[in-house]
């Protein structure tokens, strides 16, 4: 039986990012599951009409046939999906059909339109992973106490950890005495207590790219197409890649090329691209490219956790934290 040994792409359209959003969307949601009975009842036709307006203009029923049947004949009809998270405006499902299991990224728009779709044979993670910590000293990037929403080595600590690149990322905010990240019902970034707040350069480093002018959303909506929102990209002389994501439109101070020192304002805490409420994304991988890079875990020099300071750690969920 002939199996899928390299990817087998039908079509991306949709833009792809970072993952910063580990909910499955209705959309997606509803898409998902019109394209598993269409396929289960051999209807292409069906899922062609599924299919974007650009996405039937780029792909032709006949090629739509082509990779269903590819598809059919080597896997069989699909048993069950399960949701893993998002890629950009990608849906990630872990497919089990008949004969293998597959991931099928699934891209939709806001209509319920099928953007994209591409599929690879599925790989299970290797049971015991060794953790690359990072080289360059680091600081927290901020001022006051902070509290980590996501970050960890499981996905009941951090659901970053199925993503290569950001595998260690941190998502943090702040909170008050009783957990709550707002002041009062929650409804405009200004009653969160990080938005606005001042982001700084955890290293002296080289500032990659920097991006400002991204829109901040209103609480609880996501910009899933500018994903990462406003952002800087560092790199230190150990050519280690520090990712600030979601910067306060119009707050970003550096620019590419600049060189930053150690506690240099970087910009403000904001609520652009793939994030439901103003916070913190912060991540080291050990490339530039986004596509090839592996998340490094990262180690702060010394920390405040929880009222103890501690040297050389990592921070998990939960963690309340600060510089000492």
């Amino acid at each position: 039986m002939k199996k899928l040994t390299l990817l087998t792409l039908l079509l991306i359209i949709a833009k792809t990012g970072l993952i910063f959003g580990q909910s499955e969307s209705d959309d997606s949601k509803y898409t998902m599951t019109k394209f598993k009975r269409f396929y289960n009842a051999e209807q292409p036709d069906s899922i062609f009409n599924l299919f974007s307006p650009e996405t039937k203009t780029a792909l032709p029923i006949s090629k739509t046939k082509a990779f269903l049947t590819h598809l059919k004949d080597n896997y069989g009809a699909i048993k069950q999906t399960q949701f893993i998270n998002n890629l950009g405006q990608f849906a990630i499902y872990k497919t089990d059909l008949e004969r293998g299991t597959i991931l099928l990224h699934l891209g939709t728009d806001p209509h319920q339109s099928i953007t994209g779709l591409y599929a690879k044979p599925y790989e299970a993670p290797p049971v015991t992973q060794i953790q690359k910590p990072n080289i360059s000293k680091m600081q927290l990037p901020f001022k006051g106490e902070w509290t980590v929403i996501w970050g960890g080595d499981t996905k009941a600590q951090n659901y970053h950890v199925v993503a290569k690149m950001q595998k260690n990322a941190f998502d943090m905010v702040i909170t008050n005495t009783d957990g709550k990240s707002y002041k009062t019902d929650g409804k405009s970034n200004a009653d969160y207590y990080a938005f606005g707040q001042s982001l700084t350069a955890p290293c002296d480093a080289e500032v990659v790219f920097a991006v400002d002018g991204v829109k901040d959303n209103i609480p609880g909506k996501m910009n899933t197409l500018l994903t990462i929102g406003n952002t800087v990209l560092l790199k230190t002389k150990h050519n280690e890649y520090i990712l600030f994501a979601h910067f306060k439109q119009g707050t970003v101070k550096v620019k590419q090329g600049e060189k930053v020192k150690i506690g240099q304002l970087l910009g403000e805490c904001g609520n652009s691209g793939n994030s439901s409420e103003p916070h913190l994304h912060f991540h080291i991988q050990d490339e530039e490219d986004f596509d090839q890079a592996t998340g490094i875990k990262c180690f702060f020099s010394k920390v405040k956790i929880n009222g103890l300071v501690k040297s050389d750690y990592s921070p998990v969920k939960g963690d309340k934290i600060s510089i000492p």
